[in-house]
């Protein structure tokens, strides 16, 4: 329980950073799919690059659905990625990771639905395309109760 009261405290401190950030600071945005690891799904979504919030230190908010295995999963996750340096070929590790929240629908059963906060941890790269857009490759792993790992590849589309 006490876990519980904790994440739900920081998923409301995200929320307001997210609701509080003007339009005009949204740096991009961009669609995200990949495949889930328990449950077994596929997930599509959408991301927000919100800013930085320190240097290097980027906020990025995301939403996906995860369908398969009996269930949906619903996820608004909030986090937040440190961006390294990028490499020689123009790729840009990074790290990170933030509070969610999930809804899962088990579609098996009748009236059956759970509201469940979690913890994201996350690394990927990134690659800048012409145009500013950037390509992403990430793995996420998920503890308390997220989905225990979900590979995603997805764009951002910059200002």
């Amino acid at each position: 329980m006490r876990r519980k009261i904790i994440v739900t405290g920081l998923m409301g401190l995200a929320a307001i950073l997210v609701l509080s950030q003007p339009a005009a600071a949204i740096d991009g945005w961009g669609p995200r799919v990949g495949m889930t690891v328990n449950p077994d799904q596929v997930h599509f979504g959408a991301q927000l690059d919100a800013g930085y919030i320190t240097n290097h230190l980027r906020f990025q908010p995301n939403f996906t659905v995860g369908v398969g295995n009996d269930a949906t999963v619903w996820s608004v996750d909030f986090d937040a990625a440190y961006l390294f340096a990028s490499v020689g070929n123009g790729w840009a590790p990074y790290v990170g990771g933030g509070p969610a929240i999930n809804v899962v629908d088990h579609s098996n059963r009748a009236n059956d639905s759970n509201f469940d906060s979690g913890l994201n941890l996350l690394g990927g790269v990134e690659h800048r395309l012409s145009g500013g857009t950037r390509f992403f490759t990430e793995l996420k792993l998920g503890l308390l109760d997220s989905p225990d790992m979900r590979w995603t590849v997805g764009w951002t589309f910059t200002r």
